[in-house]
């Protein structure tokens, strides 16, 4: 059904079957919570004809294409109600969602985490476990459809992004950036459902919150409807209405939580625990379920297949026309987000002409030329920044930006909200077509810090350029100048962190970050201008190991000095003063990413690290650094916060200096 009403011709029979199906989904739901011991009932069972009504009658799918293009996105934001979305797609008919996973509902291995997490089952869109995000990297999908459209036709690229989000979706500070940004770009093909049932974990909303919600959508710019939440008409005459508007839409569907449980629906005890078997013979009943735990008829399965059928014939049909239009390889290449080897022959030369040119500069101004060359050579980065494009230099010529009125372009203004930016950031990467990068201060990670850490969890290719990364920005001050956050950054999993110390291991960090298509990246940039370090020319892309000598003495090592982007050119400074003034052959080795090193063969890190005392510098916390100095060696930084001054006064008051190097040098090899 491509409309809104039921087509049968038996009127009252058709919402009957509606009505089974949407009692089939509570009735999983209750089973699996109960079998689990664990886990939250109400939301689902709330939002259960909500579901029934979008997935019915309107949503575009195909099980058995589950990454089809052109497919509706659907975003369970309230992660915590993942069992609305595990039954789903075991009644549509998803072949890795047999009924057996639902049985294992949060076990050990199975496909029904307690929460949906993206890539451990077909269909999940994404990682949905902190509240709000859903929402906010639904912004970015609904972009990213926008811009497709634009490069490739509506004919081939027309679907909508749908969230079902709860009052913690909506109460969490990055939706209030999340909508702001939707509703100032009038993503119309984003529809919101907010399960609007007054309830929290502690109890009525109202302890905590008296935000009237619709006003809060209208004034970001979003088509505000407020319906009963189980009443199937009014929930399709809504979704109609919401996908004729030109706005983003907000749809406040009134439920009661835990709907079907007679005892104890409409309150928070059917969040976040089983209902109990008594309630659940008793919620059965009410609902005249008359069947098994697990068990749903053949004639309301069969309704639910309909779905898969009729997505597939959408998906066919899609096929047809994307194979008649002049756009249609296009779009399939850019899916797939291979960067062509141009990029990588471009760099290549860029690296060879600055190495021969010396290049000093700001390794923030590097990246903005390798910029300049990774986007001339292919449109599959969008670029932006939260409100810092001149700071952070992640605009190059000719890119245009985005607008409403015009998705043409590859630059996109976030405004002041780095969380928002990196939640985007992930629906873009998600959503397929384009390689996102984005823009703010280092110190400022800490507010992009959850979406950050959903990027890492899902293996998405964003990259984050985080400049003025230390004490080095200087008059801003402490609480602009990062301290901890290189050590927080590295703790992450699956998260690269690239410090260069000059142009040419900007240009390899860039490189790396490009080729790494199953993880983030964070390239970590100076405000300050630092020499160019590399003494010689060579084919391999040596930040690829994560860290290697860039400076070997004649003479055996005394010492060995370990740093990371700034703080590599004072090592380097370091080790001459030493040589020259005491004849102390000092190596220096350049670490830009830890991570990759990590990778390396034990012979290759020992090779590196060698057995002469080590003194790590970085203007940055000392966690971390201690696993590569050992016990015996010693670490130049930052032990508070720093402070408000020049850079150069900044780097002598905090002894972040060569002769702090070569005094902590004399001492240990004495």
């Amino acid at each position: 059904m491509s409309t809104y009403t039921l087509r049968q011709e038996n009127r009252e029979a058709a919402n009957v079957r509606e009505r089974d199906m949407t009692n089939a989904i509570r009735a999983l739901v209750m089973d699996s919570v109960q079998k689990a011991n664990s886990g939250h009932p109400g939301m689902p069972m709330g939002m259960a004809d909500v579901a029934t009504v979008l997935f019915n009658r309107f949503i575009k799918l195909d099980p058995l294409h589950p990454l089809w293009p052109d497919r509706d996105r659907f975003v369970l934001s309230a992660g915590h109600g993942s069992m609305l979305q595990y039954a789903l797609h075991y009644l549509i008919g998803y072949p890795d969602m047999p009924i057996e996973e639902l049985q294992r509902f949060r076990q050990l291995g199975a496909k029904t985490a307690g929460h949906p997490e993206y890539g451990h089952a077909q269909g999940i869109e994404l990682t949905t476990g902190p509240l709000g995000q859903g929402i906010a990297t639904a912004v970015g999908m609904a972009l990213a459809e926008r811009m497709l459209a634009v490069r490739f036709g509506e004919d081939i690229v027309d679907h909508h992004t749908y969230v079902i989000a709860g009052d913690g979706c909506l109460q969490e500070g990055i939706s209030h950036e999340a909508i702001d940004l939707a509703g100032h770009l009038k993503l119309s093909k984003l529809i919101v459902f907010w399960d609007n049932n007054s309830i929290s974990i502690d109890g009525p909303t109202s302890l905590s919150t008296s935000f009237d919600q619709l006003a809060r959508f209208r004034a970001a710019g979003f088509y505000v409807q407020d319906i009963d939440g189980h009443d199937h008409e009014a929930i399709a005459q809504a979704i109609a209405q919401a996908k004729l508007s030109k706005q983003p839409s907000l749809i406040s569907c009134r439920t009661l939580i835990g709907k079907g449980a007679p005892n104890l629906q409409g309150t928070e005890k059917t969040h976040g625990a089983p209902l109990g078997e008594a309630e659940i013979v008793a919620a059965r009943q009410a609902m005249g379920w008359a069947h098994a735990p697990f068990h749903v008829p053949e004639d309301i399965l069969e309704a639910w297949r309909e779905v898969a059928r009729r997505g597939a014939d959408e998906r066919r049909q899609w096929c047809v026309k994307t194979a008649a239009s002049p756009f249609g390889d296009e779009l399939r290449q850019a899916v797939k987000k291979e960067i062509p080897e141009t990029v990588f022959k471009d760099l290549r030369a860029f690296r060879r002409l600055h190495l021969e040119k010396a290049t000093k500069v700001a390794t923030r101004k590097a990246s903005e030329m390798v910029l300049g060359i990774i986007n001339n050579a292919t449109d599959l980065t969008i670029g932006g920044s939260a409100d810092l494009t001149h700071s952070n230099l992640t605009i190059t010529p000719g890119m245009k930006h985005i607008s409403a009125n015009d998705f043409s372009g590859r630059y996109i203004h976030y405004g002041i909200r780095e969380h928002g930016m990196a939640a985007a950031m992930n629906g873009l990467a998600l959503h397929g077509g384009f390689v996102p990068y984005g823009g703010t201060f280092l110190a400022f990670s800490d507010y992009a810090r959850g979406a950050m850490r959903l990027s890492a969890l899902m293996g998405q290719q964003v990259i984050y350029v985080m400049t003025h990364d230390s004490i080095g920005l200087g008059e801003d001050g402490p609480t602009h100048q990062p301290i901890e956050h290189l050590a927080m950054l590295r703790a992450t999993p699956g998260l690269n962190v690239f410090r260069p110390a000059d142009i040419i291991e900007t240009a390899e960090c860039w490189e790396l970050a490009l080729r790494h298509k199953d993880r983030p990246s964070v390239i970590v940039l100076s405000r300050q201008n630092l020499s160019m370090l590399r003494q010689a020319d060579s084919t391999e892309i040596r930040s690829s190991r994560g860290a290697y000598v860039l400076r070997e003495p004649a003479e055996p090592r005394a010492i060995t000095l370990l740093a990371s982007g700034s703080e590599v050119e004072i090592a380097c400074t370091a080790a001459d003063m030493l040589w020259g003034q005491y004849q102390i052959p000092a190596a220096v080795v350049s670490m830009p990413s830890w991570e990759l090193f990590e990778m390396q063969t034990p012979a290759y890190r020992r090779s590196v690290l060698a057995a002469a005392p080590r003194i790590a510098i970085e203007a940055a916390a000392r966690l971390g650094w201690d696993r590569w100095i050992g016990e015996k060696g010693a670490f130049i930084g930052m032990q508070g916060f720093g402070a408000s001054a020049p850079a150069s006064d900044l780097y002598r008051h905090f002894g972040i200096t060569p002769e702090s190097i070569i005094a902590t040098t004399r001492k240990l090899i004495s």
